[in-house]
């Protein structure tokens, strides 16, 4: 459960090791998994950033004579940060991999996941004392530390206790026996599968990234599905019984109706491969959607992209924007349809691999698309999924 990285591969081990022996089976913590690592973003930046309308942030402060906890959303007031305790409280802000480039990519050292699977980066500084509480989370989360040194404890013992504290408004376990205890150290790494109790308390002064996966529940997908197979079902499509006997006038529910009941239903029992794909493409690329792509003030022209590019720009998916790709045969022979935002599109397969797994567009790259696959990709530019940087 415990190992020491070695540096030529990512995050110490072989992917397809992570993958095979941990991932969602048992925890895993990596010391030295990013070797002098620092901190993408600041104290001050992230007290900054929790501060904007658009920023998901969270103040949590601990009264330890009560064991009483205070939650206060935001945007948070900048006068506030002056009136804090030097101890017992903490910052967390969502998202932070949307607003910040050097946060973002450290997405790069998990491309042996799905692009799609990976929700967000948050980030959470806490002075000493600081935490959350004794939790639970229902997906992946990979805990990498970036300033100073937090203790975490878990228990992976098999059923542990996940009963919630009624008292509080976080989801803390009423009760928590770790079985392990560790103090990660800047470049060290935790990853925890779901449903693993943990409690994180911060020893100094730290920051702690966390990459959590996307992972929505089971009424999440059913209540989407169903609503997409209801808006494409005809009016005329409803329940019947010209085969009504007088028996049932008693009111009761008996095998004819269950019967007509999965009749009415056949949408659900007839879904094929394709419409599922389809339907799984959009709600996936929509599920926890972090804003809407505006498109830019100002559009380069085709003749621009393509100079920007030979200059050595390139062209990044915009931070909001969520892909997945899979062959359908409405793309026609060779091609593929790419799912952005819950939208459509055809190009390639190798345009929209390329795109789904959140990689730049250079000269090279673009230089290699047909026509077509050019055209589109100053669609996109015009609506802002994709825009020109020199990074």
């Amino acid at each position: 459960m415990e190992l020491i990285a070695r540096s030529h591969f990512p995050l110490g081990l072989p992917p397809s090791r992570f993958l095979r022996e941990f991932w969602q089976k048992k925890p895993l913590l990596i010391r030295n998994a990013f070797p002098g690592f620092r901190s993408p973003v600041s104290p001050d930046e992230l007290a900054g950033l929790s501060c904007e309308e658009g920023a998901l942030s969270r103040l949590i402060r601990h009264e330890r004579e009560r064991d009483g906890w205070q939650v206060q959303s935001g945007p948070l007031p900048e006068s506030i940060f002056a009136t804090l305790p030097p101890r017992d409280w903490t910052l967390l802000v969502q998202d932070v991999d949307k607003w910040d480039a050097d946060v973002r990519a450290l997405l790069a050292h998990f491309s042996f996941l799905p692009r799609w699977r990976i929700d967000d980066i948050m980030v959470s500084y806490a002075v000493e004392g600081g935490s959350v509480g004794a939790h639970v989370d229902q997906y992946d989360v990979f805990l990498l530390q970036g300033l100073g040194r937090r203790r975490w404890m878990i228990d992976a013992s098999p059923n542990p206790p996940t009963a919630f504290r009624p008292d509080v408004e976080l989801k803390q376990l009423m009760q928590f026996t770790p079985t392990h205890d560790w103090v990660l150290e800047p470049g060290d790494m935790l990853y925890l599968p779901p449903g693993v109790p943990h409690h994180g308390v911060a020893l100094e002064e730290c920051l702690t990234l966390s990459v959590g996966m996307r992972a929505p529940s089971a009424g999440e997908l059913l209540v989407d599905l169903a609503e997409t197979l209801a808006e494409k079902l005809p009016e005329g499509v409803r329940y019947s019984d010209p085969d009504l006997s007088i028996s049932e006038a008693d009111g009761g529910i008996g095998a004819p109706v269950l019967q007509r009941l999965r009749a009415a239903l056949c949408a659900m029992n007839e879904l094929d491969d394709a419409t599922l794909t389809t339907w799984f493409a959009d709600f996936s690329t929509r599920y926890r959607s972090a804003g809407q792509i505006a498109a830019p003030p100002r559009t380069p022209s085709a003749a621009q992209v393509e100079k920007r590019l030979a200059a050595g720009a390139s062209l990044h998916l915009h931070p909001l924007a969520r892909c997945v790709w899979h062959r359908a045969r409405s793309a026609g022979k060779g091609r593929a349809q790419l799912t952005m935002d819950g939208e459509a599109f055809h190009c390639t397969a190798s345009l929209a691999r390329h795109l789904a797994q959140g990689r730049a567009l250079t000269m090279d790259d673009f230089t290699a698309l047909d026509t077509q696959d050019r055209e589109r990709v100053q669609t996109w530019v015009k609506r802002g999924i994709l825009s020109l940087s020199s990074r």
